[in-house]
């Protein structure tokens, strides 16, 4: 149980977006008619190949950072920094994790292969030593969900849109600045030195960026929607009728940012928060719809 736990199976939601270019070529009247029951289980294989190479990039993270988890008023219960996985056992699920995630990856389809060996080289850069640069950190990890997203593209052979990407981008970036807040002011309350790339952090501009990203986000989501080339390609303007449902996701986040003070988890925010899992539910059900009619 330890181990499973170390794999971080929570965050694993995050891999979701590996569907995204799916059920949006699904709608795409141009795309769907290639589009079938194959190409959405291809499509949940490299979702499931996602979990695997990011598990093995968290084992890795947590091995790397094992005498700074140690440390940290949250981080030292994780499994291998308490010691109830063993060093030894954590290099060996990582690299055979490693290796059939990559290895499934490539055969499965050579250039959805190319983007999760790019994930996982740059991740490895992340820990080794890219987190340590404040900016530079969350840009990473909003890359990241930007390569699931391509990664669900290349899959299935299907195009995606240059502006869902960029809101894939600015949504990543809007978590990952409220993520770096709330572990500001914990470590910060806790009197615990914090890691390098935290201390080059301010606040006050952390609030400023953060009130910036989420308000390009609402901007370039509702651009997308009323764009005429996405009202051609889905054949509809009704999907402008979402924006307001983006809206509220975004403003319920950041009141549990600043009011609840959290947003140090988002994958267990986006799990538990039910305003949230309406807000998500109703997103999805209403894309179903207008894609459908």
């Amino acid at each position: 149980m330890s181990l499973i736990y170390a794999l971080r199976p929570t965050q694993w939601t995050k891999n979701t977006l590996v569907l995204a270019a799916f059920f949006f070529a699904f709608g795409d009247q141009g795309q769907a008619r290639g589009l079938g029951l194959s190409e959405l289980l291809i499509s949940v294989c490299g979702m499931a190949l996602f979990c695997v190479v990011s598990s093995a990039v968290y084992l890795f993270n947590d091995l790397h950072d094992l005498a700074q988890d140690r440390n940290h008023p949250r981080k030292r219960y994780r499994p291998i920094a308490s010691g109830r996985v063993s060093t030894r056992t954590a290099i060996v699920t990582g690299v055979t994790l490693l290796v059939a995630g990559l290895g499934l990856s490539y055969a499965l389809q050579p250039s959805f292969g190319h983007v999760t060996a790019t994930y996982v080289l740059m991740q490895v850069l992340y820990t080794l030593a890219l987190k340590r640069v404040a900016l530079l950190d969350t840009f990473i990890i909003a890359i990241g969900f930007v390569m699931r997203a391509l990664g669900g593209a290349v899959i299935i052979k299907v195009s995606i849109s240059p502006w869902l990407l960029l809101c894939t981008f600015l949504l990543a970036l809007f978590l990952g600045l409220c993520k770096r807040r709330h572990e500001k002011i914990e470590l910060e309350d806790a009197g615990v030195a914090s890691r390098e790339s935290l201390s080059q952090y301010d606040q006050l501009l952390l609030d400023q960026l953060i009130a910036i990203v989420s308000a390009a986000t609402i901007v370039s989501y509702a651009i997308y929607t009323l764009w005429p080339d996405t009202v051609e390609k889905f054949g509809t303007y009704r999907l402008g009728f979402t924006i307001p449902l983006v809206i509220f996701g975004i403003f319920r986040y950041l009141d549990l940012v600043y009011r609840h003070e959290k947003g140090d988890r988002p994958e267990k925010i986006l799990l538990t928060d039910a305003p949230l899992l309406i807000c998500i539910a109703l997103y999805g059900a209403a894309v179903v719809l207008i894609f459908s009619l």
